[in-house]
């Protein structure tokens, strides 16, 4: 076969030798590898044993209780995901096509932009491609970052920080995100003349959970004023639990300004004349440098760019 011919096709590279990679990743066991995939185990050892005498290196370390991937195997795993992903989504585009849709897209978004650029953005797809069949998952940074690296999404409207993986990500910044404090209509703070970080902390609060970037900062917010963060916290992100719950108490709650707005607009909620100090990073739209967007993600994307000139006075 001529040498200029992919190696995958010269190799014979199947399918289900890539999903065998995969799923001796996630079980660290061929033997509870070849379960999942319906085999039996010498017929996986063989699938995996003929690839790696292709490619001239170990996979996987053998190890006393299971296998964990070399180097080598980690880069083909990954590969392996992106391909499987891929004819996945080629399968599921056909399929939307010969039912009359062209296509699926799924997207994330953190709870700002959620409220203040997604609504203007999928309007605007539904108008001029009702075809389109479009997904939101708002979710954390953290979250939404994991599942566009599993393929699970075709694009966020997010955080990066240091933290963060960006060897195949693209970053287009879009806006920082004011925080502010809410509190049902008639809390008793809101007859107070002044406000002040001494009576903020021993208010009952709701809060993102340990571990969350704003919750370290609205901590780290008083520990810099030489004050203990409140201790009466309940920890969410629910935002449907979080205005029921400062209906029925006299919780505060600490949320995007873009939040705020909406349900303030709706009369649900007031928002409290102080300035907070834990603000956000930027956030801004992420795509996978590794990864080619089908045409009706495209599409979204583009639309999501316009409303981002729109609401944000971004280019572009």
């Amino acid at each position: 076969m001529p040498q200029n011919v992919p190696w995958f096709v010269r190799a014979r590279l199947k399918t289900r030798q890539l999903m065998l990679l995969i799923a001796i990743d996630e079980e660290g066991n061929i033997h509870r590898a070849a379960e999942t995939l319906a085999m039996s185990q010498p017929a996986a050892s063989k699938l995996l044993k003929d690839l790696e005498d292709m490619l001239g290196v170990s996979l996987f370390e053998r190890l006393p209780r299971g296998m964990r991937p070399t180097w080598y195997g980690e880069a083909m795993i990954r590969h392996a995901r992106i391909a499987l992903a891929s004819l996945g989504e080629a399968g599921a585009e056909l399929e939307a096509l010969k039912g009359g849709f062209a296509g699926s897209v799924a997207i994330g978004a953190i709870a700002g932009p959620a409220m203040s650029l997604l609504p203007t953005a999928l309007a605007r797809v539904a108008r001029e491609a009702p075809e389109l069949r479009v997904s939101l998952l708002v979710e954390s940074s953290d979250v939404l970052l994991e599942r566009l690296q599993q393929n699970r999404l075709d694009f966020l409207v997010a955080r990066l920080f240091e933290q963060h993986d960006k060897t195949h990500l693209q970053y287009q910044a879009l806006a920082k995100e004011e925080i502010c404090a809410i509190v049902r209509p008639g809390h008793p703070i809101l007859e107070r003349n002044r406000l002040d970080l001494p009576t903020l902390a021993k208010a009952s609060w709701i809060v993102p959970p340990e571990g969350s970037v704003l919750r370290h900062r609205f901590e780290l917010m008083f520990r810099g004023a030489g004050l203990q963060p409140p201790r009466h916290v309940l920890s969410t992100t629910a935002l449907v639990f979080i205005t029921k719950m400062l209906q029925e108490s006299d919780y505060l709650a600490v949320v995007p300004v873009d939040v705020a707005r909406h349900y303030a607009g709706h009369g649900m909620v007031k928002i409290l004349p102080v300035e907070l100090s834990c603000q956000m990073d930027s956030f801004g739209i992420i795509t996978r440098s590794d990864w080619l967007l089908s045409p009706g993600a495209r599409k979204v994307l583009e639309a999501l760019q316009r409303a981002a000139n729109e609401v944000y006075g971004m280019p572009r």
